[in-house]
Formats: C-alpha cells, structure tokens, sequence
C-alpha cells in the first residue's frame, strides 16, 4: 500500500488502489480488494450490492496515473478523455479486482491509455482513455 500511497494523491475512502502486482516500462497491473463495509455498496444496491460503474472506471484511471508518474516525477495525473467503455460483468463485497493498465500512446503529455479490469477469470470492464500529466501546482 506504501507504493501506491506514494505514487498518487488519491486517500481513502476515494482510492480504489491497494498494491501494484507488476509494472513495466507500458503497463501495470495492481488489485483492489473489496470490502464488504465499502459505503457505495450500502446504497448500490441494497440486497444485491454491486460496485458502480463509474469507480471501476476510477480505479482504472488511478492505475493508470501511478503508470504516467513512474519515474522521478512529480505532478498529478488527470483523465482528459473517456472512450468505448464496456461493462461485462459485476464486481461484488469480497471480490479483487486485477486492473491493468497499458499505455499504448504518449505525445507530450497526453498518454493514450487502455485498461480492463478482471475478477478471477471474468473480464468485468473495458475501457480506453487518456490522461495528461500536470506539473505540481497546477
């Protein structure tokens, strides 16, 4: 968890990001385990809770803004463009999430970005984006 704490700014209960499984030069793969006293699963839905759509595509994005700062870097990392996500299957109390992340473009600082998301074997999300890496301060 020290990694990723030192990697993005995010803190809970809006990180979505416990620990980096693998990391090369153009991916990442990290985990998020979900717990069952998560406070979006207490209204989404109540009986049959399902992680929303909208912090999958989160933990996607934070994967992908420790990608755009390995290195010596500092500044923070923000999402400037979302396209052709699907959403497969459901994430649930008690479920890890592998995210991975692959950078598939960078000019200057807009990285062009896929990502999926996977619960055991199951593909849950897909999505493409891009994000740009801000100077501190900014």
């Amino acid at each position: 968890m020290e990694d990723v704490l030192a990697a993005i700014p995010q803190r809970p209960p809006f990180l979505f990001v416990d620990k980096i499984i693998s990391r090369d030069g153009n991916s990442i793969t990290t985990q998020r385990k979900l717990r069952e006293e998560e406070n979006f699963f207490k209204g989404h839905f109540p009986g049959n809770p399902i992680m929303p759509g909208a912090l999958l595509c989160e933990a996607c994005f934070q994967t992908g803004a420790i990608l755009m700062g390995t290195g010596n870097q500092k500044g923070l990392g923000v999402v400037t463009r979302i396209k052709d996500t699907k959403f497969k299957n459901f994430a649930r109390p008690g479920d890890t999430l592998t995210i991975t992340v692959v950078l598939d473009d960078k000019i200057d600082n807009a990285f062009y970005m896929s990502g999926t998301i996977l619960v055991g074997d199951k593909l849950i999300l897909k999505t493409i984006f891009q994000g740009a890496f801000l100077p501190e301060g900014i």
